[in-house]
C-alpha cells in the first residue's frame, strides 16, 4: 500500500464530498474482508462483500448487475436479473477459483439454513472474477474453501486497498492493479442520514491498455512508457484490452432493482474516464446494491412497504456512482505495490513511476 501522504495526494474526483473512509464501506452495513495469497508463482486470494451483518439468503438485499463487456465466467448473474435480489455475500477471485468459491458460499449457507435445496429453495452463490494469471500460476487452482471463509470472516469496516484479497495478482494498464475503494455523499431533502444518501464502490482493477490511461482527466499514457524505458522496468508492450474490472456499487439510497439498475450503468461512466472502451476481450461487470430494505427469503413474512426514491432525484447518485468508480480505480492503482509472480513476470507500482503529486 502506499503511504498516507501518498494517499492524501491522490487526486479527488468530482465536486462531492466523500465518506469518512472514502470506501464502500461508508455505506452502513457493509464490509469487506480479504484473503491473500502470496508466495513465488502463486499470487491471488479472495475478496468479500458483506451486504450486511446477517444472513442475506434469509435476508436478501435488493440489487442489479450491468455487463458493459461479457468476456466473463462469473456465476449467479441470471437468477439475479430476474429476481432482483443478492442471497449471499459478493465474492471476488481469479478465473479458476469461480467454482471453488461458489461451493464455498453454497456450504456455508447449508450450514446456516440445513433444509437449503430441500424443503427450501436452493440458494444462489454470487462469484466474481478476474484472469490473474499473468503474476499467478493459475493452473494450480490454489484458492480453497477456507479461504473464502477466511475473507468473510475477516471483513470489516476498514480494510486493505491494492495488492491484496482478489487483486493481488491484477494487473492494469500493464502496472499493478487490484482492489480500490471510494465513496460519495448525496445531498437529498429525503434522505435520513443528515440529509444526505452515501454511494460506496469496490472495484476489482484488472484492465486497460497503457497508451490510453488517463488519471484525473491527464493522458499519461507516453509519459509512464518513457520513464519505464528510462529506469529497470521494460517498456509496456503495446497489447489488445484482454483484461476485466468488476464494479460493486452500494448505496444506502431505497432504490427498486430497476432502478439499481440504471445506476450500475453510471459506473461504465467512471471506468470510461480512465482510458477503457470496455474493449472486446475484457470482462466489465456492475453490480449494484440497496441497504435501504431487505427482501425476506419465505413467504411467511412480509413483503416490506419501503417508499422508493423518485426518479427524477436520480441524477446526484448517478454523478456519486461515476466519480467514486474513478476514484476508487485510482485507489487501486495508487495504492498497489509491486509484485513479482509466475515465471519471473512483474508488474510495477504506479506509486513508483509516477507519484500523484507529479500530476
Amino acid at each position: 500500500m502506499s503511504s498516507g501522504t501518498q494517499q492524501a495526494s491522490i487526486p479527488f474526483i468530482g465536486n462531492l464530498r466523500r465518506g469518512e473512509r472514502d470506501a464502500i464501506t461508508d455505506v452502513a452495513g457493509v464490509t469487506v474482508g480479504h484473503r491473500t495469497l502470496a508466495d513465488g508463482d502463486v499470487q491471488t486470494g479472495v475478496t468479500v462483500i458483506r451486504p450486511h451483518a446477517g444472513d442475506p439468503f434469509r435476508d436478501k438485499m435488493p440489487a442489479a448487475a450491468v455487463v458493459l463487456n461479457g468476456f466473463g465466467k462469473s456465476v449467479g448473474l441470471v437468477q439475479l436479473e430476474e429476481l432482483g435480489v443478492l442471497e449471499t455475500p459478493i465474492a471476488l477471485t481469479n478465473t479458476f477459483s469461480v467454482g471453488t468459491v461458489a461451493t464455498a458460499q453454497i456450504r456455508q449457507c447449508v450450514a446456516g439454513n440445513p433444509e437449503t435445496g430441500r424443503a427450501l429453495p436452493t440458494v444462489n452463490p454470487l462469484v466474481f472474477e478476474c484472469n490473474d494469471g499473468y503474476l499467478n500460476d493459475i493452473q494450480r487452482l490454489s484458492v480453497s474453501e477456507a479461504d473464502y471463509l477466511h475473507a468473510f470472516d475477516s471483513a470489516g469496516a476498514d480494510f486493505a486497498q491494492g495488492s491484496v484479497g482478489a487483486g493481488r495478482g491484477m494487473s492494469s494498464f500493464q502496472l499493478k492493479g487490484g482492489i480500490g475503494s471510494a465513496s460519495r455523499l448525496v445531498p437529498c431533502a429525503t434522505a435520513s442520514s443528515g440529509g444526505n444518501h452515501t454511494v460506496g464502490t469496490l472495484v476489482l482493477s484488472n484492465y486497460g491498455r497503457q497508451p490510453e490511461l488517463r488519471l484525473a482527466g491527464h493522458a499519461v499514457g507516453e509519459r509512464l512508457a518513457a520513464l519505464q524505458a528510462q529506469g529497470s522496468e521494460l517498456p509496456a508492450p503495446d497489447e489488445p484490452e484482454k483484461g476485466s474490472i468488476i464494479i460493486v456499487v452500494a448505496t444506502d439510497a431505497p432504490l427498486d432493482a430497476r432502478q439499481l439498475r440504471r445506476l450500475a450503468l453510471r459506473a461504465g461512466a467512471g471506468l470510461a474516464r480512465t482510458g477503457s472502451v470496455f474493449g472486446h476481450g475484457s470482462g466489465d461487470i456492475v453490480l449494484a446494491f440497496s441497504t435501504a430494505y431487505t427482501v425476506p427469503g419465505g413467504t411467511d413474512r412480509p413483503m416490506p412497504a419501503v417508499a422508493m426514491l423518485h426518479d427524477g432525484l436520480l441524477d446526484g447518485l448517478f454523478q456519486a456512482a461515476a466519480d467514486s468508480t474513478e476514484q476508487a480505480i485510482l485507489h487501486a492503482l495508487w495504492r498497489a505495490e509491486a509484485v513479482t509472480g509466475r515465471d519471473g513476470n512483474h508488474r510495477a507500482a504506479l506509486s513508483a513511476l509516477l507519484p500523484p503529486s507529479s500530476l
